[in-house]
């Protein structure tokens, strides 16, 4: 007889494991398949960032922004080792496109949407602190704005919610590649290779969270589940010699008015990020040269006497709706999508942000619940603490 889960999960990045925590949190039975190591894929070349989303609030996401900023408190309490807050920092030039009123606007809207507390806070620096900043460039400078979001290390993270599962009862099949699974009315059987061994298992559902090779995931799922039309979006990341001390920066790249980012990362500081179609094998995403251009560029503009040596590069992949739109505009919702409405028993994530993993679990376990037989919860997600894993 094959063994038998509540639920069976294809990927272990950040979504992936999300749904594992929210599962076994639940009280179901859960196997998760990771073909490499946790978060070999989108989950480690992120910009590090849980945070609200300050530039989505000009696209009118205003609930996205409330959550994610929901989240962003939910993992500072319940991962103050993995999770930290640190000030980011607005300059305006005069060729700024978003003058100090409305960012001044944006920042109180912001703050309303996350809660009045301390680390909602914003305020103008007042001109003798510009100096103190990191080399910023204070030519002509007319102001600086300081806000607070938070930072991790998407890969630590990624790994403490899967071992918080794991903790509760979760198996971790890793590596081990998915081969394929026939959906039928009752349970779903999966099949997959761990170590050379062929194996497989019944589960009552499915859940694909393989982010950019989710549709390859899907071309081997019977009866092929409907898709909606999507795109990778590659996002570009430098990894420059020179440390921050002040926090992070939040730069408006003079190209196309784009949002880019500055950061603190150990001894050395994170740049990025870029955004444009990828057409070709989720394997062989790499940084290019027009984009470690246009990010040297932007960093110029304001720290022009800042080392701009770079000491390692990555790119990571973005699933976005397909819908014509530049990338930069698009929306960061999350998107499920099922095999059938009543009574799902496979259902695929589409998009998503680190920020929101918790979120998007939550959702997804709402989705199945008709599908899943009857457990007594022994967790709230909002309550595991999650420790770095050694």
């Amino acid at each position: 007889m094959p063994e038998r889960y509540d639920v069976a999960i294809i990927g272990g990045g950040i979504h992936g494991t999300g749904v594992a925590q929210a599962a076994t949190c639940a009280g179901h039975s859960v196997l998760l398949l990771e073909k490499t190591a946790l978060a070999a894929g989108s989950s480690s070349r992120s910009s590090k960032l849980i945070h609200g989303g300050l530039r989505y609030l000009e696209g009118g996401d205003f609930a996205l922004v409330r959550e994610s900023l929901h989240e962003r408190s939910i993992l500072l309490r319940v991962a103050p080792d993995l999770v930290s807050l640190q000030p980011f920092h607005i300059p305006v030039y005069p060729d700024t496109a978003r003058r100090p009123l409305t960012l001044r606007l944006g920042l109180l809207l912001y703050a309303l949407l996350g809660g009045l507390h301390r680390g909602n806070s914003f305020r103008s620096l007042p001109r003798h602190d510009w100096e103190q900043l990191d080399g910023l460039d204070t030519t002509n400078l007319q102001a600086v704005f300081r806000y607070h979001d938070a930072q991790t290390d998407d890969v630590a993270l990624t790994r403490a919610v899967m071992q918080s599962a794991i903790r509760l009862g979760a198996t971790l099949a890793c590596p081990a590649e998915f081969i394929g699974a026939e959906i039928g009315t009752d349970t779903c059987a999966v099949h997959y290779r761990e170590n050379g061994v062929d194996k497989h298992c019944d589960a009552s559902v499915l859940v694909n969270a393989g982010g950019a090779w989710a549709s390859n995931i899907n071309s081997h799922i019977t009866p092929a589940p409907a898709v909606m039309p999507v795109e990778m979006v590659q996002g570009a990341h430098l990894v420059l010699n020179s440390p921050l001390f002040r926090g992070c920066y939040y730069m408006e790249a003079p190209q196309d008015r784009r949002a880019v980012f500055l950061l603190p990362w150990g001894e050395h500081s994170l740049l990025g990020t870029t955004e444009h179609v990828y057409t070709g094998d989720p394997e062989q995403v790499r940084v290019q040269a027009t984009e470690e251009q246009y990010l040297l560029e932007v960093l110029h503009r304001y720290f022009p006497r800042r080392s701009s040596t770079v000491i390692d590069r990555f790119a990571g992949l973005r699933v976005l709706p397909a819908n014509g739109q530049r990338a930069f505009n698009r929306s960061r919702e999350t998107h499920l999508s099922v095999d059938d409405a009543g009574r799902p028993r496979q259902v695929s994530i589409i998009g998503g942000k680190l920020t929101g993993y918790r979120a998007t679990a939550a959702r997804v376990m709402r989705l199945l619940s008709g599908s899943l037989p009857q457990r007594t919860p022994i967790a709230r997600t909002t309550d595991v603490h999650l420790t770095p894993v050694d």
